[in-house]
């Protein structure tokens, strides 16, 4: 997935068990969605709370964060709680959304519980992508530069 790219829609379930939509989540406005390995690990904690800090400049711009990861709903549930989330984390259990926008992985950190790369797509109102932020490492880019492609677009 590149900018340009119409992101692909998907329905799965949130941290509830509610089943979300990517084109109903866009109806509201632009989107960040952002692919992390696995909840509970030290790099996803910090990301995902992150993306929590920035609530108020997200919510400025009429930006959304939606966080989706393998993890189970169960999981997803007890994260949120745990960390005070304040936006969906949807469950891509059998990992096709994660293929469907390139950031499936196989191998051995698939193995060893990283089976998504971190990847974030900024993506506008109308589905088109305006940014994709990949970085392993730099826990905090994935929102800032995701924030900053959206309100330039």
């Amino acid at each position: 997935m590149r900018p340009g790219d119409t992101a692909p829609d998907f329905a799965l379930p949130d941290q509830s068990g509610t089943v979300r939509r990517l084109s109903e989540f866009l109806v509201d406005g632009p989107v960040v969605l952002f692919f992390y390995p696995a909840a509970f690990t030290p790099g996803c904690t910090k990301e995902a709370c992150y993306f929590r800090d920035l609530g108020a400049d997200f919510t400025a711009a009429g930006v959304q964060r939606v966080g989706i990861s393998r993890d189970a709903v169960e999981k997803q549930d007890r994260w949120t709680s745990e960390h005070d989330l304040d936006y969906p984390l949807l469950a891509d259990v059998d990992g096709e959304v994660a293929k469907a926008y390139g950031v499936g992985r196989g191998g051995l950190l698939k193995a060893v519980g990283l089976p998504t790369k971190r990847t974030t797509f900024a993506i506008r109102a109308d589905g088109t992508i305006a940014e994709v932020i990949a970085s392993e490492v730099n826990m905090n880019v994935h929102a800032d530069k995701a924030l900053a492609a959206l309100r330039a677009s």
